[in-house]
């Protein structure tokens, strides 16, 4: 057997970290002020958690197994909180340019609501694009992964000093987790570009200029306006 395609032993990704994040999303959006919600106010949260529970049935405490059916369910949840977080954002930016509310704290919460979504959502994306997803990283020899769109420092540290090796993905078997994207999304939501982790793919680079933009725009636009109305 070729060095890269023995079986691994990787226990599987915990699930609890992606799952605490949809909820954080889903409760944000329950929060916001009521100009920027779509609809009913509880249809997108129930929607989300009717979606989130089958994942949590297929994969109750770690990521060991994935259907189709698991993939595209988890896929859909993703762009549902993307679609209303959009939205939101859609209608924040509304509210300033025509100048609808006198609000400024209410406008700087709901900013703030955004953003931190706005990092939920890509952080999931991330998470669920590299290398196959978070089952396939874990449970597929490395020589059989798909191309990575992420580089980590973890990807070069197998020769470096030995306790910086040791944490190595040559060395220890290290796979990416929600929380390691979940940290490249908060960098490049505050940076506005990449920092110890480069996007390889085009479709990574795409995602994280998409987030920069946004939350550029959430920066200069909604904050400068929501403090203009503080005064």
């Amino acid at each position: 057997m070729t060095k890269g395609a023995e079986k691994r032993e990787h226990p599987g990704e915990s699930r609890y970290p992606a799952a605490a994040a949809i909820l954080v999303a889903s409760v944000l959006y329950l929060v916001l002020p009521s100009a920027l919600v779509v609809g009913p106010r509880y249809l997108v949260p129930a929607l989300e958690l009717v979606l989130l529970v089958p994942l949590l049935v297929g994969n109750p405490r770690r990521m060991t197994r994935e259907t189709r059916a698991l993939r595209w369910v988890s896929i859909g949840l993703l762009l549902l909180i993307a679609a209303a977080n959009l939205s939101s954002l859609v209608l924040l930016v509304d509210q300033l340019v025509n100048g609808a509310t006198k609000n400024g704290g209410q406008l700087l919460l709901g900013a703030a609501q955004v953003w931190i979504t706005n990092i939920i959502v890509f952080a999931l994306a991330y998470w669920e694009l590299d290398r196959g997803g978070p089952v396939v990283r874990t449970r597929m020899p490395r020589s059989q992964l798909p191309p990575a769109d992420f580089r980590f420092p973890q990807d070069e540290d197998h020769d470096a000093i030995d306790e910086v090796a040791a944490r190595s993905a040559a060395k220890s078997d290290w796979s990416p987790a929600y929380l390691d994207y979940l940290y490249v999304s908060v960098t490049n939501s505050s940076a506005f570009s990449p920092t110890d982790t480069m996007p390889l793919s085009h479709r990574a680079k795409v995602l994280m200029g998409t987030e920069s933009i946004s939350a550029l725009m959430l920066s200069v636009l909604v904050i400068a306006r929501g403090v203009s109305l503080l005064k």
